[in-house]
């Protein structure tokens, strides 16, 4: 498997799991119905599980972003180290995001979301170089 299809595979992954964590909080702060059922007044999350519920929405947005621009670089058999690295970087930046944002380090995440997003521009500059 191509380098950046396995770090593809590793991103979604990270963003296919991130929703269990805030899951089980929303169980321990409410009990098991509300959290299966659909109450109008269920207590607020956990303020870290809050912050990872938004940096599980921000992954969903970008993964969108970056697979995309994998999947259309493995379809153009455009593969470098350039597209490698940018993939690796990307799931590291995705990782320490989630992490920073669920532990509420505002810089860090800020920082991390945006190397996510160089890294979706290194691949998308290989894609329009071709």
């Amino acid at each position: 498997m191509k380098v950046e299809l396995l770090y593809l595979t590793y991103v979604t992954v990270l963003t296919g799991v991130l929703w269990m964590p805030y899951v089980i909080d929303r169980i321990l702060v409410g009990g098991l119905l509300a959290a299966v059922g659909y109450p109008d007044h269920s207590k607020p999350l956990s303020p870290w599980a809050q912050r990872l519920l938004r940096a599980h929405s921000n992954a969903v947005e970008n993964l969108v972003i970056f697979a995309t621009l994998i999947l259309l670089a493995n379809a153009m058999g455009v593969s470098n180290a350039m597209i490698a690295t940018a993939s690796m970087l990307y799931f590291w930046a995705r990782l320490v995001h989630a992490v920073t944002f669920a532990f509420g380090i505002p810089w860090i995440r800020t920082v991390a979301f945006l190397t996510g997003v160089a890294a979706q521009g290194m691949v998308a500059v290989q894609l329009l170089m071709h």
